[in-house]
């Protein structure tokens, strides 16, 4: 599914974030609406903006709008957009017609994994991006069930990722919000400190582990000390009664030892709520890295089959991300889930006639180039 587009902004010098209509709106009804159509009204007054493929750069318009866009299509009622002024840039935030949406919220981080999917940027985002989704929070109708936060790495927001999580508590106390972090920042008391006091009802954070030796890890996330920043920060959320998931991304660096990892994690991380085995995405610094990690996932069976053992003998609850059920030894498809988010998910030409299609999760759409060789149909016999 197509995010973003791009054209020629006009009449704004900052960001603009507003809900989409593709049908003209009397004026009462205007507030806070990007009015989005291939051919716009003359009266745009009461939009907070517009956005149109065709030509407006002749009009006097007292309304922001990035007109000669390449595209409007994949824009529908309701969904929740920002448009850019230097750069005419359009990208969609929220689809309240889709089961996953998540804010955003920084593209800096202080690791730089191998695999990273969304590789970081040094650049200081933080005003932008919040107050962009500050706005966001305050438009979201209806209320989801749940909803992620991600980046980047969001604790490097500071008093900002505060000010955000009190806003959504605030607006969506009954929604699960979900932080992607890679838990280094609370190794420090103070700021675990912080975070707890925000106090959403439904808060949970997921954290990677990559391996039960500090070198292995630290290789992996390519940042000296961050494996025992990690353990500490995971305890200092368990001990502020924070709710915390581990997930394990799975490549050649991290398979191996994987038994030992969910030994680790049984014997250090007890409170953890869930833990995600978690397949890769060729993505990101994955395509210029795959020598280093790519193994096929028929190829570690063994100890993924062992890991689930470890964590299941102890009643930890444990899931498989990312994975096809035809891959996947058949004593574990009741843990695999179907995790790939709508907008990314894809079925190959060789699942058409799978029998468990409508169980199996299939796959990220940049998986075409890099997946399994064992793909194939399952046969599912008849009653």
């Amino acid at each position: 599914m197509k995010l973003t587009t791009a054209g020629v902004g006009i009449g704004f010098e900052k960001q603009i974030v507003g809900i989409v209509t593709t049908n003209p709106l009397q004026p009462v009804q205007r507030l806070n609406r990007i009015l989005v159509s291939d051919l716009l009204p003359e009266d745009l007054s009461g939009y907070r903006g517009a956005l149109t493929t065709g030509d407006i750069g002749h009009r006097h318009l007292t309304t922001p709008a990035v007109h000669r866009a390449r595209e409007i299509d994949h824009l529908r009622s309701e969904d929740i957009i920002v448009m850019e002024p230097t750069s005419g840039f359009v990208r969609s935030l929220y689809r309240p017609a889709e089961m996953h949406n998540s804010i955003f919220v920084t593209e800096r981080c202080n690791s730089n994994c191998i695999m990273c999917s969304q590789p970081p940027k040094d650049r200081d985002d933080t005003e932008e991006l919040t107050e962009r989704n500050l706005e966001l929070i305050q438009l979201v109708n209806p209320i989801p069930e749940y909803l992620t936060i991600t980046g980047g790495e969001p604790t490097l927001l500071g008093d900002k990722l505060f000010e955000m999580l009190a806003a959504l508590r605030d607006r969506m106390p009954n929604t699960a919000i979900h932080i992607l972090t890679n838990g280094r920042r609370f190794a420090w008391s103070d700021f675990t400190r912080q975070f707890a006091a925000i106090g959403h009802p439904r808060l949970s954070l997921g954290v990677p582990l990559y391996s039960d030796v500090a070198t292995d890890h630290d290789y992996v996330v390519q940042a000296k000390d961050a494996f025992d920043q990690t353990i500490m920060g995971l305890h200092n959320l368990a001990r502020w009664g924070q709710r915390v998931e581990i997930r394990v991304v799975l490549h050649a660096q991290a398979v191996s030892r994987l038994p030992e990892l969910a030994e680790f994690i049984y014997r250090n991380l007890t409170f953890a709520e869930h833990i995600a085995l978690m397949g890769l995405e060729y993505i990101g610094y994955t395509p210029r890295n795959i020598d280093l990690l790519w193994v096929d996932p028929y190829d570690y069976q063994d100890q993924l089959v062992d890991a689930v053992r470890i964590l299941r003998q102890r009643s930890m609850n444990v899931s498989i991300y990312n994975h096809q059920l035809c891959v996947l030894r058949p004593d574990l498809w009741r843990y695999a889930k179907k995790s790939i988010s709508d907008w990314k998910n894809i079925y190959l030409d060789e699942c058409t006639d799978c029998g468990a299609r409508n169980e199996c999760g299939g796959f990220f759409k940049w998986a075409t180039k890099v997946h399994s060789a064992h793909i194939h149909p399952i046969e599912v016999p008849s009653c």
